[in-house]
This record gives structure tokens, C-alpha cells and sequence, in this order.
């Protein structure tokens, strides 16, 4: 047997043994139902991922509070990964500019294969561990980043390069696998596991694994901004009001915040040069721009401490 067939002899044996290449024994009949009935089944393997990604919760809050002192020392938080684990940190990262104003260096996304995978496979870019960590040395990574490798298998040698090097450079890192005993967990300091079961399709993991990792990274981010005083109450009040829709919402959101009318939240954004947190505490607290402005950067953006410290 030659080297190539023996490597894949011992990768298929290898898939043997990890949760999301198997067989799922509820679907086994989907090429038999109805339309309604594929769909149905779709949806009760959905419904169990909420419950896998709940039992990480400890171990989502370790990488939030991780990401959070990252951001707070002028680190960043990056997501790693191939295909669609990687098109999923991509995703995440690239809705942090507009709903919480974060530069776009600050939450970043990586995949395997560069810009071109993001819509298209690049063959044989997650097997290259060395391209993990060659794209992470083009980030100029140090010790005050936080690094999160996404692997739906947990074995992608890609997402392992890239982990042992951030290990390396002192950074905070975590995987995330929908596998036990995920080979990506062995460089990482947090690992996260949703055991989410076999796939409705065998192998399929843009599926329940892909669902459970858009459900953590959405957790991540939103718990991190959060913590980083980008909201008030539950609203995005650091929303970046660059188009007409999220200037809309930026007048909508000082209106919920305050329960003022359409023309006092109007006239305060206008005054406070579109910064609905500066606008939210002028109506709250009766101040001009220049004192809010003042406020939030004594409360370092955290507009309830701000509004807390402004009342008479």
C-alpha cells in the first residue's frame, strides 16, 4: 500500500471516531418523505443544538471574559477556521463594525484559503498546518489577542497550526468542536464542546455543528461588547449610524432608551453629531454635548454608569 493510500486509510479510521462524521439513525429514511416531512425532521435535529451549545455556557463565559480584557488592553479578538467554520468567524466578526462601532481590527476573521474561500472551496487549504500559523504571523499576533479556532470535526490541521502558535505568542486561546476529545483542544486553554450528535446529512456539518458555532460566536461577541459597555438596557447604543436604515434605528433606540418624542431624540443626535449614547444621556439627564461626551469618556463609554453619575 502506498503512503497516499495508507494516509487515507488512517484519516478515514480516524473519522470513525468523531461524533459529527457519524451515521444518524432518525434520518436514515429522509430520501423517502415528503417535502414537509425532510423539513420536519430538519427541524427536530435543530432543536437540539440550543440544548448542547447551553452545557458550554461556563466555558463560552471563560472566552468572553478572555476577549474582553483582549480588547480592554488593545488586543483583539480572532476567530480561525476552514470552510464553513471560517466563513462563520467572518461573518461574526464583520457585524461588529456596524452594530456596536468597532473598528474592523478589533474582531477579526480568518479562514483558510484567504478571501477566495470565503465563497468558494479551496482544496487542501484546511490539511496545511503551517498556513495556520503563517496567517496568523500576517496579523503581527501578540500576547494581548485572543484566538478562537473553529473546527465542526476538531481534527482541521489548519485551525491546530494556528492554535499552537497563538499558545506560543502568550495569546489567550479556545477552541470550538462538536466532537469529544477534538484534537484542536490539546493547544487551546478553553475548549468548547456542544455535542450536538451525527448530522441529518453524514458528514454534513454546515448543519447542527455549523448552527451550534454561529450560536457561540453570536454569544461571544454580543456577551464581549456587552461587557465592553456597548449597550444600555438591552439596546446597541453604540450602533454606527452610517446609512439611512441604522440612522433610523439610532433615532429609535434614544427614543426607547429615554421614552422621549421623535423630535427631542432628533434634535439631541443632531446636536451630539449622530451618538445616540451622548444623545440618550442629554435627554436623560438635561446636559449639553460637550458634558455627555465628557461623562461617557469619565465612565470609559459605559452610558449607565454615565447616566447614574449625572443624575442630581
Amino acid at each position: 500500500m502506498s503512503s497516499e493510500k495508507k494516509g487515507l486509510h488512517a484519516l478515514a479510521q480516524s473519522l470513525n471516531h468523531i461524533v459529527s462524521e457519524g451515521r444518524n439513525s432518525h434520518t436514515k429514511d429522509i430520501d423517502t418523505l415528503s417535502t414537509e416531512g425532510i423539513l420536519t425532521r430538519i427541524n427536530e435535529e435543530d432543536a437540539t443544538v440550543a440544548k448542547a451549545v447551553a452545557s458550554q455556557i461556563s466555558h463560552i463565559a471563560q472566552v468572553v471574559d478572555a476577549a474582553t480584557l483582549s480588547i480592554k488592553r488593545n488586543g483583539r479578538l480572532i476567530y480561525i477556521g476552514a470552510g464553513t467554520s471560517g466563513r462563520l468567524g467572518i461573518l461574526d466578526a464583520a457585524e461588529c463594525r456596524p452594530t456596536f462601532s468597532v473598528p474592523d481590527g478589533v474582531v477579526v476573521g480568518v479562514i483558510a484559503g484567504g478571501e477566495k474561500a470565503i465563497q468558494h472551496a479551496v482544496e487542501g487549504a484546511e490539511d496545511d498546518e503551517q498556513a495556520g500559523k503563517n496567517d496568523l504571523q500576517q496579523l503581527a499576533l501578540t500576547q494581548n489577542d485572543t484566538v478562537v479556532g473553529i473546527s465542526a470535526s476538531g481534527r482541521t490541521p489548519y485551525v491546530q497550526g494556528a492554535l499552537r502558535y497563538a499558545a506560543l505568542k502568550g495569546c489567550a486561546t479556545a477552541a470550538i468542536a462538536c466532537s469529544p476529545n477534538a484534537a484542536i483542544f490539546a493547544p487551546a486553554d478553553i475548549a468548547i464542546c456542544p455535542v450536538v450528535g451525527p448530522e441529518v446529512l453524514t458528514g454534513s456539518t454546515r448543519m447542527k455543528s455549523g448552527t451550534a458555532q454561529k450560536m457561540i460566536l453570536n454569544m461571544i461577541s454580543t456577551a464581549t461588547m456587552v461587557k465592553l459597555g456597548k449597550t444600555y438596557e438591552n439596546l446597541m447604543v453604540d450602533v454606527n449610524a452610517t446609512n439611512e436604515k441604522l440612522k433610523a434605528r439610532a433615532l429609535r433606540i434614544v427614543m426607547q432608551a429615554t421614552d422621549c418624542d421623535e423630535g427631542t431624540a432628533e434634535q439631541a443626535l443632531l446636536a451630539s453629531g449622530d451618538n445616540a449614547k451622548a444623545a440618550i444621556l442629554m435627554v436623560l439627564t438635561g446636559i449639553n454635548a460637550q458634558q455627555a461626551s465628557d461623562q461617557l469618556s469619565a465612565h470609559e463609554g459605559f452610558l449607565r454608569r454615565a447616566v447614574d453619575a449625572s443624575k442630581p
